[in-house]
């Protein structure tokens, strides 16, 4: 598991920018108006050997009825209880603010490591906009140019030093990980309680009542499990129309650590937008996904079940393989249908297949449909072999692997799916150039 670095300061001040500088593409979103990055943008980065995920966020705004207002406090009591690392970003170029000196005022008092930047000093000139944080009392100031490059190596060194030392895998090696993910109030804890027949976590009706994930050893049948309840993913309107919500954090670092995510449903909600940016982040990782569509049993009974599920998956058409299943946490139902799944998509998940079957397959799957002329060129994939599971990740020699259009990729993948019965886990391939056939 890697830290998290959030990067927090005012509208404006160039967190994306140096978001986008720190990973070396342009990911985040830049424009010269204020409060543009209205949703988690978040990076998986190695430093020299050390694992981070950075994100950007939204700018604190200053609220004129007092001198903190409600929404930003939450954004700083987020932080400091999701991140690591806090990086606060200044802007040189205009000088210190009140919200820059409010919110500096309430990280001096955590106990987390905080880096002071100031952004926006490309010339002498600009000096003076640095000069104005000193009154912080800040021993340390990080003078940089995201736009410019300048800076930013000094910054990335502190940051590496600061990095706490990666936390150790506590999950036992003959557990199956599996993570319950989804919005405040979808029944994560009810379903969790329903399934441990105890009340391990707490249930309230209030949404957000999770704040951490919860870890608890599960046996069902022949089958070992780690059950993770996590903390609800909130839409960011619940603390402001504009403001970015860390309650995201907690879900990454989760999905970094299991191998099954169980995605929460709201039947009577159907797919959100953030149910869709919840798939989204496991889609992402190559999670092996089950979605659950809880309650059940409040729906109308005129509801016919099949063409309902098929609107749901349509609505999260990249997880179109993963199994979605009805669930009522509150009646128990379900329940042994979504265990016996799970075990089959972990079967899935962790399949190995061997270099003979493979390439026999691969024959068959050209034969039936050859790659297509690029440029008056011929492309060939000449063999392959499996490299990794988890997701199952395929590698395979080509003449011209750049010339392997998607859609022929997305066939390799359905027929690979079809041929070696991967059809509810996510199936990676990757195409690699070798120059002539053995």
């Amino acid at each position: 598991m890697g830290a998290i670095v959030a990067l927090v300061g005012a509208p404006n001040v160039g967190k994306s920018t140096l978001f986008n500088r720190l990973i070396r593409k342009p990911k985040a979103i830049v424009d010269d108006q204020p409060g543009v990055t209205r949703d988690r943008n978040y990076q998986d980065l190695v430093w020299e050997g050390k694992a981070l995920t950075l994100v950007d966020t939204g700018g604190f705004e200053w609220n004129q009825d007092g001198p903190i207002g409600g929404g930003m406090q939450e954004q700083i009591e987020l932080a400091l209880e999701e991140a690591d690392l806090i990086v606060f970003v200044g802007d040189g170029r205009s000088g210190l603010s009140p919200t820059d000196e409010m919110v500096a005022a309430r990280l001096r008092r955590t106990a987390k490591p905080v880096l002071y930047v100031v952004n926006k000093i490309d010339n002498r000139r600009r000096e003076e906009g640095l000069s104005d944080y000193f009154r912080l009392g800040i021993e340390t100031l990080f003078p940089i140019s995201a736009l410019h490059g300048l800076g930013i190596e000094a910054l990335k060194e502190r940051i590496i030093r600061l990095l706490p030392a990666e936390a150790e895998d506590t999950i036992p090696p003959d557990r199956i990980p599996l993570a319950v993910l989804g919005r405040p109030n979808v029944g994560k804890s009810s379903l969790v309680n329903a399934l441990l027949g105890e009340e391990r976590v707490i249930v309230s009706p209030l949404p957000g009542t999770t704040r951490d994930a919860v870890d608890t050893a599960f046996d069902y049948r022949d089958q070992k499990y780690l059950l993770i309840d996590t903390a609800g993913i909130r839409r960011k309107s619940r603390i402001s129309q504009r403001l970015e919500r860390y309650s995201v954090l907690e879900a990454l670092r989760t999905l970094d650590r299991c191998d099954l995510a169980l995605i929460l449903l709201d039947a009577q909600d159907g797919v959100t937008d953030q149910d869709a940016r919840i798939a989204g982040l496991a889609y992402e990782k190559g999670k092996a996904c089950l979605v659950g569509i809880n309650k059940w049993d409040l729906l109308p009974k005129a509801t016919r079940k099949k063409p309902f599920i098929e609107e749901l998956r349509y609505q999260l058409k990249y997880l179109a393989y993963a199994p979605f299943l009805p669930l009522s946490a509150l009646n128990a139902y379900g329940l042994g249908r979504l265990m016996s799944t799970a075990a089959g998509v972990y079967g899935q998940y962790t399949r190995k297949i061997g270099t003979g079957p493979l390439n026999q397959a691969l024959k068959t799957i050209v034969d039936s449909h050859p790659l297509p002329l690029r440029g008056g060129q011929r492309v060939k994939i000449y063999y392959g072999t499996q490299t990794g599971i988890k997701p199952p990740t395929f590698l395979f020699f080509a003449n011209y692997p750049e010339k392997i259009h998607f859609s022929y990729e997305r066939y390799l993948i359905n027929q690979l799916r079809e041929h070696f019965q991967l059809d509810q886990c996510p199936v990676r391939v990757v195409f690699r150039k070798r120059d002539k056939a053995d």
